[in-house]
């Protein structure tokens, strides 16, 4: 998190999503999402001219009709993000489906930088 911060250009947005990172940290499992917010929270008050959000993919949940709307909303312009090339992905492996487990493994393991993705098999399953 630190380090896109320092990436951002004045006019940035930093956008969190996730605090998986920290899923198997010792103690209270609430204290790095409640850091993670602080900081948030303090960049936003400096005089830089970046903003930092945490976006929270469940969000309105309970209301069914706006949580769809929202969701293909921002799906919508994420995957035209995508499209244009503005956002680029950082795949750290692909896996055919026929090695799911491995895939998961290494994406268990903490040890890749990116998303590892599972793709059909050549064979076309």
């Amino acid at each position: 998190m630190a380090r896109s911060w320092r990436l951002l250009r004045r006019g940035g947005t930093l956008v969190s999503y996730g605090t998986a990172a920290t899923k198997d940290s010792g103690g209270n499992s609430r204290l790095p999402v409640l850091q993670l917010f602080a900081r948030l929270t303090l960049w936003n008050y400096l005089p830089n001219g970046k903003s930092a959000h945490f976006y929270n993919f469940w969000a309105g949940r309970r209301r069914l009709s706006d949580f769809r709307r929202r969701l293909g909303e921002d799906l919508t312009q994420v995957l035209r993000l995508l499209a244009d090339g503005v956002l680029a992905p950082q795949v750290a492996a692909r896996f055919p489906l026929s090695e799911a487990a491995s895939a998961l493994a290494l994406a268990e393991s903490r040890t890749v930088a990116g998303k590892v993705v599972i793709v059909p098999d050549a064979n076309g399953s």
